[in-house]
């Protein structure tokens, strides 16, 4: 509760404790067993910095946080605790205050996104789970994409630069380093399962501009983001190191604000411990580095969580308000970390304080706080104030109407897909597909036109033989010929020479037989003459012609 210039957190006895709101960015805690008033203890101081003027942020886990834009309604142990304050003559009343809803997944609340860029290579390589040398190479992609001019705004643009870098890991090994395919594998393998868990759905655009948070209601009141985690708490590691990003994202958008009056924001991160678990030793270098140098931006951390052993000591120097609810110490462990929480406060010689954190009740505290000089005032024992918003659920319609009629409305639920790495390097490797395919279909006319002219050689030579075969066959064929008219014209000489041998050797007979015919008969003659008479003639000329005939027969056979 906001009264006299100052957050009411609580009474011990007739004793009002407060917190001074210039000294509220020292940070602080509220810690306590599960059951014993965390959720009423940062709701009173949620409502307070936002009666004071200051924007707020909270993490809604469990759904009991949603109804802050509700007025709160009596019942029997409010009544109780109003009357034993004395709250109404201090100016206490039941109120709303100016609420808005986000939800990462769009469900319980308008879209509240970032960007791939904006998250960064180390708090995107602990949602991954990436190993050292996987964040390196992430680290490395990232490197790469900021020389290229290439946004990452998206998964999708993600997964396209890490497919593109390991298609191109040889002409990036000498500029930035071997990156084995295998550790690209595992990288783009760890995105897909984070988009399989709905993680893709708070990576894109619109993306959150933390100034819109920096705005108070026409009344003058802070206004009150709830971020609903009831789904996203699912994922640890992702809600955790999502909500560091903000943290840091209000350090580094933020600027220098000096010694305030107010913070200009004041940051609640409820289940606190799952930022710090498994965190590695960058990473908690980082967060201490946020909470150290966040304060100069105006800018109070309030960490809820159970045990204050959660938080690391380097981190828990830093808090100026620590309001420590009961806890549990039945254990040795759960007895050595009350006797640790206890001796974080500065003593109260009125209480033991190791007994009074084992004994309180639900609804009271030990407190410390800053006092105006910004030294820890000694521990008090408190009862808490009742919340002046609704406890509770929030109904569906109701926050529904609220969504709708936020200002805030209209510019987060537009999703915008520019023009980034996935298209950028879509168009490029398409542009490299069509040179790669014109340089193939080039080199393929080049063996085309070379099988071409080969078939083209290897016909001329075919044809050239083929020639010089037709000719030789010619030419034999013509030799041939040649050598058959000659032995034509030669049998033809012969039959002619032959024919002629005959014909004379007829002529040659036919003079010879008549010659000798003639001179077979003279011969005869004279024999018949010899012989007498002329019996004697006709046998002498009969023996006279074949005489003859014998003489030529002989002559011719010589």
């Amino acid at each position: 509760m906001f009264h006299d210039k100052k957050i009411w957190i609580g009474t011990s006895g007739e004793e009002k404790v407060y917190i001074y709101p210039k000294m509220a960015n020292r940070h602080g805690m509220i810690a306590g067993a599960t059951g014993t008033g965390k959720t009423v203890t940062l709701k009173v101081l949620a409502e307070s910095f936002s009666s004071c003027g200051v924007p707020v942020f909270l993490a809604d886990v469990k759904g009991d946080l949603a109804a802050m834009c509700r007025p709160g309604e009596e019942n029997d142990k409010v009544r109780e605790r109003m009357d034993a304050m004395n709250l109404e003559e201090n100016g206490f009343e039941f109120q709303a205050y100016p609420t808005t809803y986000w939800d990462i997944y769009g469900e319980k609340g308008m879209p509240l996104r970032t960007t791939i860029s904006e998250m960064g290579p180390l708090l995107l390589g602990r949602i991954l789970d990436l190993n050292d040398t996987q964040a390196d190479i992430l680290t490395i992609i990232f490197k790469i994409a900021d020389d290229e001019g290439l946004l990452l705004l998206d998964t999708k643009d993600l997964k396209s630069m890490i497919q593109y870098v390991s298609e191109h890991s040889k002409e990036y090994a000498l500029e930035y380093g071997n990156m084995a395919k295998q550790s690209l594998a595992a990288i783009l393998r760890a995105v897909v399962a984070l988009e399989a868990e709905g993680g893709d759905k708070f990576f894109g655009e619109t993306a959150l501009n933390i100034t819109d948070w920096m705005c108070t209601s026409y009344e003058g009141k802070g206004t009150i983001q709830v971020l609903d985690c009831q789904k996203l708490i699912n994922n640890p590691t992702m809600y955790s190191t999502f909500l560091l990003w903000m943290m840091s994202e209000l350090f580094e958008t933020l600027p220098e604000a000096g010694d305030r009056d107010r913070p200009k924001m004041v940051f609640f991160f409820d289940e606190a411990h799952l930022l710090f678990d498994n965190a590695s030793k960058t990473l908690l270098t980082k967060i201490e580095q946020v909470v150290k140098l966040i304060r100069s931006k105006g800018v109070g951390i309030y960490f809820i969580t159970q045990n204050p052993k959660d938080i690391p000591e380097g981190i828990m120097g830093q808090l100026g308000t620590k309001v420590q609810h009961a806890l549990r110490a039945y254990t040795p462990a759960e007895q050595k970390a009350a006797k640790a929480a206890a001796q974080s406060f500065r003593e109260n010689p009125a209480f033991d304080t190791y007994e009074a954190i084992t004994q309180l009740a639900t609804g009271e505290a030990l407190v410390s706080a800053l006092d105006e000089e910004g030294i820890p005032t000694i521990v008090q024992k408190c009862i808490i104030l009742p919340p002046q918003s609704q406890m509770g659920a929030l109904d569906d319609v109701i926050r529904k109407d609220e969504m709708i009629n936020n200002l805030l409305y209209a510019k987060y639920t537009q999703e915008m897909d520019r023009e980034s790495a996935y298209e950028i390097l879509a168009k490029k490797v398409a542009a490299e597909e069509e040179e790669e395919a014109a340089e193939k279909a080039a080199v393929e006319a080049e063996k085309q036109k070379l099988k071409e002219e080969e078939a083209a050689r290897k016909a001329a030579e075919k044809e050239a033989l083929a020639l010089e075969k037709q000719k030789e066959k010619e030419a034999v064929a013509a030799e041939k010929q040649k050598l058959k008219e000659q032995e034509a014209a030669r049998k033809a000489a012969e039959k002619e020479a032959a024919a002629k041998e005959k014909r004379r050797k007829s002529a040659i007979k036919s003079v010879a037989s008549s010659a000798t015919g003639t001179i077979g008969r003279e011969i005869g003659k004279e024999i018949g003459d010899s012989i007498g008479g002329s019996f004697g003639k006709k046998i002498g000329g009969n023996v006279g012609a074949s005489l003859g005939r014998g003489i030529l027969s002989t002559l011719f056979k010589l």
